[in-house]
Order: structure tokens, then sequence, then C-alpha cells
């Protein structure tokens, strides 16, 4: 892929990249849906990833050439939010937003070739792998300092706030400080982080089912909702903040769809945990066990 992107962009702009940035996609091995209820998630970053090649510009002026989506040239001195369903390029002029308003400055652009092998809407997290390569090409275009834990959170605002979908800061984070044969364990709420190997003589496959999902059009914001409505209604900040004995002791004043996705949330947080343990140990079995208990109470409970 490296020498693909450095030919394209060589083909496509008839000069060679100064830079050649990689940004992984990823899969969470456990812990679905509590990021954004400041819990815990133990993703991993994955092998395949968006590359992008890239030449920095002197002016305010992003050409970005896609050998699957076309081309885009954006100015950014005028940013556009979207008027309707996201488009691929709203996602560069998304991050540019976040890094202008984070660093108090008209950005320099960038000419770019991008390559990805990431699937589109498989949950291996291909518009934050997209994001994070777009706000290092804005970092080296316009010298800005990388720290990846700011970074991640600047790419998870223009996703809230910009896009328009309501997710957490998993994945723009595990992108940014993924580690070759480690999973890292993530807390959602202090944004602490610690990478954990696998267990011995264990890969993670990853089965593609050819099921495709958009986070906008789909029931995400309004699970988050749901989630949200029974932390208010306990009198806390976020379901981090409770145990199941506690949720379970409010159930008959709890709507009860909404106890079902709690009820999933704390649950989870739980199993996260467990799982980082077995790990610990090298027990690959337990940690299959537990994939399989987050996975029956995603289907029974949060209803994915």
């Amino acid at each position: 892929m490296k020498e693909k992107i450095a030919a394209e962009f060589q083909k496509y702009f008839s000069k060679p990249a100064s830079h050649i940035i990689r940004s992984p996609g990823r899969v969470n091995i456990i812990g679905e849906h509590t990021d954004y209820n400041e819990g815990f998630v133990f993703p991993m970053a994955i092998e395949r990833a968006t590359w992008l090649a890239v030449s920095p510009r002197e002016d305010h002026f992003i050409n970005i050439y896609s050998e699957h989506r076309g081309k885009a040239s954006l100015n950014l001195l005028n940013l556009l939010r979207p008027q309707e369903k996201a488009k691929w390029f709203d996602y560069i002029e998304a991050v540019a937003w976040a890094l202008s308003n984070e660093f108090k400055k008209a950005l320099k652009g960038f000419d770019a070739a991008v390559l990805s092998d990431v699937p589109v809407g498989a949950g291996l997290s291909s518009s934050a792998s997209f994001e994070l390569a777009i706000a290092k090409a804005l970092s080296i275009s316009n010298e800005l300092n990388w720290e990846p834990v700011k970074i991640a959170k600047l790419c998870q605002k223009a996703e809230n706030q910009w896009v328009g979908v309501n997710c957490g800061i998993m994945d723009q984070l595990i992108c940014a400080v993924g580690q070759k044969d480690h999973a890292v364990l993530i807390d959602c709420r202090s944004l602490e982080h610690r990478a954990v190997s696998l267990p011995k003589d264990t890969v993670i496959v990853i089965m593609d089912t050819s099921t495709r999902r958009g986070l906008v059009g789909s029931l995400y914001n309004e699970r988050r909702s749901q989630c949200e409505s029974v932390a208010k209604a306990l009198g806390v900040r976020s379901l981090r903040d409770i145990s199941l004995d506690i949720l379970i002791r409010h159930q008959a004043h709890l709507d009860p769809v909404a106890f079902k996705r709690a009820y999933h949330v704390v649950s989870e947080n739980g199993r996260v945990l467990e799982a980082v343990k077995a790990m610990n140990s090298n027990d690959a079995l337990k940690l299959g066990q537990l994939m399989l208990d987050s996975h029956n109470s995603l289907n029974r409970d949060f209803e994915v």
C-alpha cells in the first residue's frame, strides 16, 4: 500500500509526496456502547488502514484524490457544514474546523492522494481512521504539535458537532494510540489507556459478514439518548457511576426499554475489566466466553 499510494500521488499531482501517513482501522474486542457512557472499552488497531500521501501547501486549499471516490478541492477559509447526509469530504472539513478552532489559526492546506482497505460501514472505524489521517496531514502542513489524545478528542468533536454522529472517543483514540499485537484498555472518562498483549498463540480474526450500517442513519443516537435518560433518572453523571445492584433496585421506576439498554452497558463494563484480567493471565478461553457473553447482551438487551 505504501508504494501504491506514493505512485498514485505522483501520477495525479506530477510530483513526489513529501510524507506517507498510515492510520489504522480498529476492531473492538469487548466494550460495546460503553464509550459514550464514560465506561471502559478494549479495542485494538488492525492491519487494514487509511493511507495518505501528502505534500503541504502554502495556501489554504486542500486538493485530495481518491481512486474510489474521485477528487475534492476545499478552501479552508470557507468551510461549509453538511446540509444532508455526510459525504466523504465532509470529514475533511470537519477535522479542519476542529483543529482551526483549537489552534486559533487559519490552516494551510495540502495536496493528497488517499487509499484505504478498511471496509466502509463494517464496524472497523473507517471514518475515524480517515479523520486521524487528515489530522496528521494538517499537523504536518501547519507544524502542529502531535498529541495523540488531544488530536483524538478533536477528531471526535469534528464527528459529533460537524458530521452529526454522537460517537464516543474510542474509535479516534485507538486509531491514535494502537500498538501492534496489543489491545488497549481505555478509560473513556479519564482517557487513561494502557496496552495489553494478546494471549500467547492467539490471533484476532475479523470476519466480513457483508452487513453494512451507517451511524447517522441508524438508531445509534436513540440508544445513546436512552442510556443518558437512565443516568439522569438515577441522578448520576453517566452509567459508569452505577452498579448492577443499584440499577436492578431502581428497575420499577425506569422505562423498560431504557432499563435494558442500561443493563447491557453496566454489565459490559464489568466484562471489559474481566477481559483484561483474562488476557493478563493468558486465559484465551475465558476471554472467548466473555466475548460471547457480550454478543448475547448486545443482542438481547441493546438489540443491535
